[in-house]
């Protein structure tokens, strides 16, 4: 049986232009930022706090076609930012490698004040062990971990580009929504005699 372990690690940094409500009330909202990073037809709320997202299917070295599920934990630590961990996985299309695989996903993003200007900063580690089939055993190592960890950076690239194009977006259309609420409790207090 041989054994790989593949990892990755993605930094992000964004300037937010603040709007009307400071994005560290809209981080507070840990489902927001599933619904910026995730396809929503690919994610599934299974209870408060965890959701099941299915990546799109992945291809390992043009020879296992796969899909992988994970189940994880969304959590806001008030106002130190969101964070996210992996508590289980599969490997849907791959039985061998589904019994024989471990995933390990730990993310954070949080808000940062610096002078006038705020940031988003946030950190992704990516972590996979598997014993690999006997089709890939005389694979030369080095050419099997190069392989697994660019996959796992091309999974984190693509999260990470969801949330520069998503999460910002996704912000603005909150503070909206927000403010269009809250004039419309004042106005019925106005209205009440």
């Amino acid at each position: 049986m041989l054994n790989i372990q593949f990892k990755a690690t993605e930094l992000l940094e964004i300037e937010v232009k603040e709007e009307g409500i400071p994005i560290k009330h809209y981080l507070r909202q840990p489902q927001r930022l599933v619904q910026a990073i995730a396809d929503p037809s690919l994610t599934e709320v299974l209870e408060q706090g965890k959701y099941r997202l299915k990546m799109r299917p992945v291809n390992f070295l043009e020879i296992y076609h796969f899909q992988p599920t994970v189940v994880l934990k969304v959590w806001s630590q008030g106002d130190e930012g969101v964070y996210l961990k992996s508590q289980e996985c599969q490997m849907i299309g791959i039985d061998y490698i589904n019994e024989r695989f471990f995933l390990n996903l730990k993310g954070q993003l949080t808000a940062h004040q610096e002078g006038s200007k705020t940031y988003l900063r946030g950190k992704a580690d990516l972590e996979v062990k598997v014993d690999l089939p006997p089709a890939l055993w005389l694979t030369p190592r080095p050419l099997l971990e190069m392989a697994g960890n660019g996959l796992l950076r091309s999974v984190l690239l693509r999260i990470k580009q969801r949330l520069l194009h998503q999460l910002i977006q996704d912000y603005q259309v909150w503070v909206r929504s927000e403010d269009l609420q809250e004039y419309g409790k004042n106005a019925n207090q106005l209205l009440i005699p």
